[in-house]
């Protein structure tokens, strides 16, 4: 097969759409400080002002609660720290920008990688010190979605406040601030098509006290110092109106992932479909042969042209197993899972490349065709 360079790593960072990268290029045509005070630093400001209100109309939030960031493990930093409780409970399949911004208390997922709701309220029964809880809303390497509604009921409960990393969400579901009732939520610009270092946290109070990460100057309500990053913040907002205009786009992903892995379980013996019995993004397959080392199935569809991954992105390079699928109990997979994620530049030619490239090396490897099964 000749390498066609097929690119189904949107889970990672997509594609920059075309209307971002004009954005972006205007904005850096831009002299001027949002922080000064003469014409070109009015205009600069300006142009920060409305990209905040695109963002937070995407989001369900209000323009003066986003915090413009360098991304979602900044976000994601800021709330953790920032909210000031003590006492920290994150689940256990967290993005590691969660899980290593501060220790914390552990909270088990079931086998389907869906937070363990009764061991959360046993854990906020524990103590009376008041917590802060973190829950992803879509896992970035299975798509599982968690059910924070009820994470928020529990957790509001109990007097902890909750804070929600909807960095793979974003754009790819519905994302309302106020609708899931959390107190911070973080979002990245590159998984949205728009440019990397741009991201942002959002509160539903935006009067809330956060203690700042970055010192200095007073730049996003003395919440953030640094001088703001015009053109990836204008990035974020062209990326963020592109997603608003997108219909149908959850439902045509959907059609892709699905003949995607149905493809998958005719070309390769047992092959298991992980998070595929819960709520997922329609965007995002995790697929494991067992007994085949992730990185053998990356290498092999690597030098086909087609790009996928195996967990997160920030880990590449480590051949360690994936903490979400040990997390999920399946130890034995954990170190043979693959991530294929799609997004607004997907193709059903992507599709039949990566079928035809998945199958001539499972061919290859000996573990080809018939039995399936979905985890």
């Amino acid at each position: 097969m000749t390498p066609v360079a097929v690119y189904l790593d949107y889970n990672a960072t997509a594609p920059v759409r075309p209307a971002v990268g004009e954005a972006v290029l205007r904005a850096m045509a831009r002299p001027g400080n949002p922080s000064s005070v003469h014409g070109f630093g009015r205009a600069a400001r300006s142009l920060v002002d409305e990209s905040r209100e695109t963002v937070a109309a995407l989001l369900g939030g209000a323009p003066d609660g986003v915090i413009f960031t360098s991304g979602g493990t900044e976000a994601n930093g800021l709330a953790v720290n920032g909210w000031g409780r003590r006492r920290l409970l994150v689940s256990a399949v967290e993005h590691p920008s969660v899980l290593k911004a501060r220790p914390g208390e552990i909270i088990p997922v079931e086998r389907s990688g869906v937070i363990d709701l009764a061991a959360l309220d046993r854990l906020l029964q524990a103590s009376d010190e008041p917590a802060l809880v973190a829950v992803m809303l879509a896992n970035n390497e299975t798509g599982v979605i968690q059910p924070i509604a009820e994470v928020v009921r529990l957790a509001k409960a109990h007097g902890a406040i909750v804070h929600c990393d909807a960095v793979q969400a974003a754009g790819r579901i519905d994302v309302d601030l106020g609708a899931l009732g959390v107190d911070s939520l973080a979002v990245s610009a590159h998984k949205l098509g728009g440019p990397a270092g741009a991201g942002a946290l959002l509160l539903a109070d935006p009067d809330a006290r956060l203690a700042p990460l970055l010192l200095g100057g007073g730049q996003e309500r003395f919440r953030r110092a640094g001088t703001e990053n015009l053109p990836g913040i204008a990035g974020f907002a062209a990326a963020a109106r592109a997603v608003g205009a997108e219909t149908g786009e959850a439902l045509r992903l959907a059609g892709l992932r699905d003949r995607l892995e149905q493809g998958a379980c005719a070309r390769a013996v047992r092959l298991v479909v992980l998070g595929g019995q819960a709520p997922r993004l329609s965007n995002t397959a995790c697929l494991a042969v067992p007994g085949v080392a992730a990185q053998t199935l990356l290498m092999g569809l690597d030098l086909a042209g087609v790009a996928v991954s195996a967990g997160s992105a920030c880990s590449s390079g480590k051949l360690a197993p994936s903490h979400v699928l040990l997390a999920m109990g399946e130890d034995a997979l954990a170190g043979s899972a693959i991530r294929v994620s799609f997004g607004w530049a997907s193709t059903e030619r992507d599709v039949d490349c990566f079928l035809e490239a998945f199958g001539a090396v499972t061919r290859r490897l000996g573990v080809g065709n018939p039995e399936s099964r979905v985890a």
